[in-house]
């Protein structure tokens, strides 16, 4: 009975080792599954989640960083023919807070809202004053007279004399405020009494920034990720459309990016992440260049354009769809956005031609060559969670200027691409309590799967090992006490009938 409750704890044994070693397979096999399940739950929109109040309200402070190109000689450009000479002017440095307002829950999984931004100038940080005078291209008057530049000729004659009158120069004296924010433009104080309704502008007054600072019309509408969270942060609906309808291909045409500030999860080196901002027109895809490492040792993916997002047609063909009035197409490093931008000839680049064809930047003076690290735009991103650490948004706004020979203002205004200001927007890095929990979300899961698996197979192993030994040698001693015992019991027998013949030979000699 002892031995065979020896057994059983053995064979116990052996059970329990072997419930270890198949535990350990599990955690081998599925723990970054569980692991992944339990972020996914984390990090979808959740209303009333803790991600849902940092997407909601981000608990950072994006700064944007503004320098103006101010043109030095104006006259002797307009007059004389030269270079333009331009000087760059600032940063001039906001402070922003964003928000998103206007929250509805929808059936489908997607949640839509309305982008609110304040922008809070901050003298500081900032290399200059708004009111700051400078001299820049009249963007109004210059688009005017360039789309015009295909009307019937008495119309450009006409719009000569308009201007005669309301006394409308090439160039434009404003403070630095006016230009981002806002002035009263007389040729736009025009249009508002004479252009058709239907076809007037949703704005009184000029301003590359005019109607920024407030909560914005648009409504996103992106998937929160709960069902499927692949989708996460994408966008869905912009304004209740899926596609944009300026140009040539549905490809191109496709919305279904993020705002950059978060991706879906479990992003790879080959990922493409692809971000859509309004003022662009269109979605930015982005490829990976490195590894990084943000402010409390949280590691990162850097993803930036690739050298062919602006290229002009000529080197990368697939940019024929935004070329939908050419060709000519854009440039070298351009994007013509003019479609998007009431038909103003404007076209994007990267800062100081960075990613362009050079001979933009050395038909002004003034500018720089482009650096790297001044200039490139790039978000780094944590892959297992898909949350922007740091970002550098860096968009340069060049004004596209035709040469129109009948309007007397701008005759000698020559066909030239003429930089007017670049920023750079974003953010340093998020607040330590994110990065704290990123690092635990991400660090601790490895090492607890490390370690778990090594003390689940340790463990198991040796317990088997132990079990197993044991059981063994106990067999083989049953074994040779069994076998002990039948010699014993065979020499018993053979002496005990040697004895019994010797007494039965002794009964016999007796009896003879």
């Amino acid at each position: 009975m002892f031995l065979g409750r020896r057994n059983f704890k053995l064979w116990f044994v052996i059970a329990f080792a072997l419930s270890l070693l198949v535990l350990g397979a599990l955690v081998t096999f599925g723990f970054t599954a569980f692991i992944r399940t339990i972020i996914d739950h984390q990090v979808a929109l959740r209303v009333g989640g803790q991600s849902f109040g940092w997407w909601s309200r981000p608990p950072v402070e994006p700064i944007i960083r503004i320098f103006v190109y101010n043109v030095t000689n104006a006259d002797e450009f307009l007059n004389n023919g030269t270079k333009p000479i331009l000087d760059e002017l600032g940063p001039y440095v906001y402070v922003q807070t964003w928000e998103k307002v206007n929250i509805k829950e929808n059936p489908n999984g997607t949640i839509s809202y309305n982008q609110k931004r304040v922008y809070i100038f901050n003298e500081d940080l900032s290399g200059g004053l708004e009111d700051d005078v400078v001299i820049v291209p009249n963007i109004p008057m210059l688009s005017a007279t360039s789309q015009s530049k295909h009307a019937a000729r008495f119309l450009r004659l006409a719009m000569a004399s308009i201007m005669d009158i309301l006394k409308i120069k090439p160039f434009v004296e404003v403070s630095v405020g006016q230009l981002l924010w806002g002035y009263e433009d007389p040729l736009l104080k025009l249009a508002k009494d004479v252009v058709p309704k239907e076809q007037k502008l949703p704005y009184e007054e000029f301003g590359l920034m005019y109607g920024k600072n407030s909560t914005s019309k648009d409504t996103v509408t992106v998937w929160t990720g709960v069902d499927d969270i692949t989708q996460y942060g994408i966008i869905d609906k912009y304004n209740g459309r899926s596609h944009q309808t300026h140009w040539l291909s549905e490809q191109c045409n496709r919305l279904n990016g993020t705002d950059g500030s978060i991706f879906p999860p479990r992003i790879t080196k080959n990922s493409t992440l692809h971000v859509y901002e309004k003022d662009l027109c269109r979605l930015l895809p982005l490829s990976f260049e490195k590894e990084v490492t943000v402010r409390g040792g949280v590691k990162g993916y850097r993803f930036t354009p690739s050298p062919d997002v602006f290229a002009s047609v000529d080197k990368n063909p697939n940019n024929m769809c935004y070329c939908p009035a050419g060709p000519p197409c854009a440039p070298h490093g351009l994007f013509n956005v003019s479609l998007c931008q009431y038909d103003s000839p404007i076209l994007l680049s990267f800062p100081h031609f960075y990613m362009a064809d050079q001979t933009l930047r050395t038909a002004v003076e003034g500018i720089s060559p482009p650096e790297k690290d001044k200039h490139q735009l790039f978000i780094d991103v944590q892959p297992d969670m898909g949350t922007a650490l740091r970002a550098r948004a860096r968009i340069q706004i060049n004004l596209a200027v035709s040469q129109v020979v009948d309007i007397k203002q701008v005759a000698n205004f020559p066909d030239i691409v003429f930089p007017i200001l670049w920023f750079e927007e974003g953010i340093d890095s998020l607040p330590d309590e994110i990065l704290d929990l990123m690092k635990v979300a991400t660090n601790i899961p490895p090492r607890a799967k490390f370690i778990l698996t090594i003390a689940l197979f340790g463990l198991g192993g040796f317990l088997f090992v132990v079990a197993v030994i044991c059981l063994v040698r106990k067999s083989h001693r049953q074994s040779t006490l069994h076998l002990e015992g039948s010699n014993y019991l065979a020499t018993a027998s053979v002496d005990q009938a040697k004895k019994k013949a010797k007494m039965d030979n002794g009964m016999s000699s007796k009896s003879n």
